[in-house]
């Protein structure tokens, strides 16, 4: 039960990691051909720029792994289900089409907003030229993160997969320490006595292995 439990959590540690890691990457390129004789200038989309849910659904299942080390029984398989839910947006984030008109819309929005983490294919112009660049010549998008698209969707399905083993596996796998937990009866557990507790009550002709006696008693009437 412990090895299936810590390789669940790490395969659902892995494809949020995976898909945040993808997103981070050049999923489409843009490119403006403004009127001469002023440069092409190509810029890099990255899946951030264009699906930003689908990063920010696979930190949330980060944090629902570590609801998963700290909850037990029937909240621990909510928390299960709560992650397959939080993947499987992931995936559908990831499988929804990309347009042309989205990545020249985060391509002119990263051009505007400092500078251009693309290339031009005849020299990089000044801050000014190149936002009259990108506002005034027309473009094209040429999708290219086929590669980071489809590892992004794996590392959802792994989410996916570790929320659906957590809500049916996961009331049977270990639990946090219940070594400072109440007891049934709403008392802390009574520790056992030290050595110098032990001869006192051995003085008062005390048994010092009966750990839970009631304070309230009278010594005469304990033995």
């Amino acid at each position: 039960m412990r090895r299936e439990f810590v390789l669940v959590l790490l395969a659902g540690a892995v494809g949020a990691g995976l898909v945040v890691l993808a997103a981070r990457q050049a999923w489409a390129h843009a490119i403006f051909t403004p009127p001469r004789p002023l440069p092409a200038q190509d810029i890099a989309v990255t899946g951030q720029q264009l699906v930003p849910l689908a990063s920010a659904l696979a930190l949330a299942a980060l944090a629902c792994l570590a609801a998963v080390i700290a909850t037990r029984s029937v909240l621990r398989r909510a928390v299960g289900v709560l992650l397959a839910v939080l993947g499987a947006g992931a995936a559908a984030a990831v499988l929804v089409s990309l347009r042309a008109s989205a990545v020249l819309a985060a391509a002119r929005a990263s051009a505007l907003s400092g500078p251009l983490g693309g290339s031009t294919t005849s020299g990089s112009p000044s801050g000014g030229a190149v936002h009259e660049i990108v506002i005034a010549g027309p473009g094209r998008a040429i999708m290219a993160g086929a590669p980071w698209r489809a590892a992004a969707i794996a590392g959802a399905v792994a989410i996916v997969l570790a929320g659906a083993a957590t809500a049916w596996r996961g009331p049977r796998w270990p639990v946090m320490s219940a070594r400072f937990e109440r007891s049934p009866g709403g008392s802390r557990g009574v520790a056992p006595p030290d050595q110098q507790s032990m001869w006192e009550s051995l003085s008062r002709d005390v048994d010092p292995t009966i750990h839970n006696v009631d304070p309230t008693i009278d010594d005469s009437t304990r033995t």
